[in-house]
């Protein structure tokens, strides 16, 4: 699966993007990541593909656990939906699905890591390898 994690706004700190940088290189045994920082909304428009699909987090969304996340995830891609793209920093967008990582607020180095470190939680859940509590 390939996955295209958006930031709207400015780059995160550094050391959020080293805790990024630390779950990309854990996740090249299962599958592609990629941080994308993107200014504002007319040019996330133009790099989505038509073809993604797009994963909206917002606090204002659906909660899911740990294992929803990693039986959402095998699904897509048992499905043939290999390319997602997830958006952070705007929550008006056309996407096919909004999620939550938590109820509360917090900038958009924390949501990344938190996205990150999830993605990663679900493919050891999906692989039954240790790691998930």
């Amino acid at each position: 699966m390939n996955f295209k994690i958006y930031i709207i706004g400015k780059k995160i700190d550094k050391f959020f993007s080293d805790a990024v940088k630390e779950y990309e290189k854990r996740l090249t045994r299962y599958c592609k990541t990629q941080l994308i920082y993107i200014k504002n909304n007319e040019t996330l428009q133009k790099k989505l593909s038509d073809k993604s699909y797009k994963i909206i987090i917002s606090n204002n969304a659906e909660l899911i656990s740990s294992e929803e996340l990693s039986d959402k995830i095998n699904k897509l891609g048992i499905s043939g939906n290999s390319d997602i793209s997830i958006i952070l920093g705007n929550e008006n967008l056309n996407c096919d699905e909004k999620l939550s990582i938590s109820a509360m607020d917090m900038n958009l180095g924390l949501q990344s890591v938190i996205t990150y470190e999830q993605i990663y939680r679900s493919y050891r859940i999906i692989n039954n390898e240790p790691y998930h509590k």
